[in-house]
């Protein structure tokens, strides 16, 4: 994909890698400044520890989207999960950034296409699970844009809803 004559290459990270994993908490930190990622500066316990804890567990995968230059353009932290009803894994985007002066560009969508493929291909997964703020608007758009829909069984029973109860 092209962006403004700059070639986006995207790629899974490698965690063994310095270069790769040097650059997961300062995105994950822009994300986390950013109003939709509640706007304040990551935690520092988060910042000494996201990488070695990523590390730890087999299902997290970590994605990059990059100019053919190096520079960050985005990145996903995704985790395996399993779908009960389709007897399958899933992947599930738990984080997904594309940084600021690189939005609008539907660089998230061809993104979210590259996670989706890999999912399938390299690890057998039936479905991609995202969670989405109610007033993030332009990535709901994106989502749409890239086949995402809310979540329901039957039309009887309504949408799904993410909540979470905090144990910290």
């Amino acid at each position: 994909m092209e962006f403004d004559g700059t070639k986006i290459i995207f790629c899974k990270a490698d965690l063994g890698s310095e270069s790769d994993c040097a650059l997961i908490v300062p995105t994950l930190d822009a994300y986390a400044r950013d109003p939709m990622g509640g706007a304040e500066e990551l935690a520092e316990f988060s910042k000494a520890n996201l990488v070695n804890e990523l590390k730890k567990r087999s299902y997290s995968h970590v994605f990059f989207a990059k100019t053919d230059a190096g520079e960050t353009v985005g990145m996903a932290i995704c985790f395996e999960g399993f779908s009960s009803f389709r007897c399958k894994p899933l992947l599930n985007i738990h984080d997904f950034v594309i940084l600021d002066k690189f939005r609008g560009k539907h660089i998230g969508r061809a993104f979210m296409t590259f996670i989706g493929d890999y999912a399938k291909a390299e690890l057998g997964c039936c479905k991609l699970t995202l969670e989405v703020l109610e007033g993030n608007v332009g990535a709901q758009k994106a989502y749409i844009a890239a086949g995402f829909e809310p979540y329901t069984l039957c039309e009887s029973t309504g949408r799904a809803y993410f909540w979470c109860k905090s144990l910290e």
